[in-house]
C-alpha cells in the first residue's frame, strides 16, 4: 500500500496514512499501524553485488530499510506532535506464550503513554519458513493479542466484489457475517509484485478475526481520509466483516493462531470427536485419545486429529508427550486439553 509499482516507498500515500491515523491519535482513539515498506524503502539505496543471492539482498534492504522508513514516519507524524515507537515482529514471536505476552505488555505500556506503536515484521532474520503470509496476516495476529475493537485493511480496491472490480455487473459486497454464503468464488489469488498475499489472505484473515469478536473492514487505502471515514461512519465504501458477538478469552485467541507453531499431535476416537462436538462444552479426555505424535511439553500447543487425519481442532496440552503415550486410551485425573484452553476449527 504504501510501495509505488516500480517497489520503491511511496511517501505522499504514507502521509495521507499518517494523517488519518494522527486525527485518530488526536480524539484520544488508540491506534496501532501495522506497516510494510522496509524492503522497499532500502531497495533503492544499495546495489548489490553479484555475490549477493536474493534473500540475502532482501534481508540487507530490509536493514537498511527499517532506518529510512521509521525516519519517515517520525518525521510524518512529528508534525502532529504524536511520538512513535517501533515493533519489530516474526512469526516465532507469537509461537512462544512467554514471548506473546512480553510483547503485548510492550505494546500496551506504549499505548498507555500516548506512544503510537508502529508493527513491521522483522525481515532481516525471518527465513520463508517462518515468515508472516503477509503483513495481513501480522495485522490479524496483532489485532487478536491486543483485543482490538476493530481493524482496518486497506488494499489497493474498496473490498471484495462478486466480480472483477470495475467490470460491469461486479457488486462490492459490503457486509459479511458468519451466515453470509460462501464468498470465496468472489476472490481472485492475484498478488502485487512486490506483495506475498492478496484479498483471498485477506478474506482469510478477516473471517478468523472477526470470528473473534473483532469488527474488520478491508477498504481502499488509495482513497484519502478511508481510515477516519469509517471509524465516523461515514458512507465510504468497504466490504465490514461484522464480529461475532461471544468474544474468546485471550488464551484462545493465541491458541487459535498458534496451528503454525504447534509441537506435536494427538489422534481422537469417534466418541471424543462427538463430544467436543456437541452442544454441551467438553474437554478432551485422555480416555479419547488413540495415538500420540511427535514430541511435545506439558503447556505446548498441539493439534488434534481426527481419525483420519484431518486437523479439528488446537489445544494446550497438560500432559507431555511421553506421559500421553504411556496413558493413551486410560482415565485420568485431568482431560488433556481442558476446553478453556481447546480451540475447535470451524468445520469439525
Amino acid at each position: 500500500m504504501i510501495t509505488k509499482a516500480d517497489g520503491s516507498l511511496d511517501t505522499a500515500r504514507m502521509l495521507r496514512i499518517v494523517e488519518d491515523v494522527a486525527i485518530l491519535c488526536k480524539q484520544g482513539i488508540e491506534a496501532i499501524l501495522i506497516t510494510s515498506g522496509a524492503v522497499a524503502a532500502g531497495r533503492s539505496e544499495v546495489t548489490p553485488s553479484k555475490k549477493t543471492n536474493i534473500v540475502e539482498a532482501k534481508q540487507m534492504w530490509a536493514a537498511i530499510g527499517q532506518i529510512k522508513l521509521m525516519s519517515n514516519y517520525q518525521f510524518l507524524f512529528g508534525k502532529y506532535d504524536i511520538h512513535i515507537g517501533q515493533v519489530l515482529a516474526t512469526k516465532g514471536s507469537f509461537g512462544d506464550r512467554k514471548h506473546y505476552l512480553n510483547m503485548k505488555n510492550c505494546i500496551s505500556a506504549m499505548l498507555d503513554n500516548k506512544v503510537l506503536p508502529i508493527v513491521n515484521e522483522n525481515d532481516t532474520v525471518s527465513v520463508n519458513e517462518l515468515m508472516f503470509t503477509d503483513n495481513d496476516e501480522l495485522s490479524g495476529l496483532i489485532s487478536s493479542m491486543m483485543d482490538c475493537n476493530s481493524l482496518i485493511i486497506l488494499s489497493n480496491v474498496d473490498g471484495i466484489f462478486t466480480g472483477i472490480p470495475g467490470e460491469e455487473g461486479a457488486e462490492l459486497i459490503q457486509k459479511i457475517e458468519d451466515t453470509t454464503e460462501d464468498i470465496e468464488k468472489y476472490i481472485s489469488e492475484n498478488k502485487s509484485e512486490f506483495g506475498r498475499g492478496g484479498m483471498s489472505s485477506k478474506s482469510f484473515i478477516a473471517k478468523k478475526i472477526a470470528a473473534q469478536g473483532i469488527d474488520v473492514f478491508i477498504a481502499n487505502g488509495l482513497r484519502d481520509a478511508v481510515i477516519t471515514d469509517i471509524v465516523r461512519n461515514k458512507e465510504v465504501p468497504y466490504t465490514h466483516f461484522v464480529a461475532n458477538h461471544k468474544k474468546e478469552s485471550g488464551v484462545k485467541k493465541w491458541i487459535a493462531h498458534s496451528g503454525a507453531f504447534a509441537r506435536g499431535a494427538v489422534t481422537i476416537n469417534a466418541g471424543a470427536r462427538e463430544a467436543l462436538n456437541g452442544e454441551k462444552t467438553s474437554s478432551l479426555l485422555m480416555v479419547g485419545i488413540t495415538k500420540v505424535h511427535g514430541y511435545f511439553e506439558k503447556g505446548d500447543v498441539v493439534s488434534i486429529l481426527a481419525e483420519d487425519g484431518t486437523r479439528i481442532g488446537l489445544g494446550k496440552a497438560h500432559y507431555d508427550s511421553t506421559v500421553a503415550e504411556q496413558h493413551v486410551g486410560e482415565k485420568m485425573p485431568k482431560p488433556f486439553v481442558h476446553y478453556h484452553f481447546l480451540v475447535l476449527d470451524e468445520k469439525t
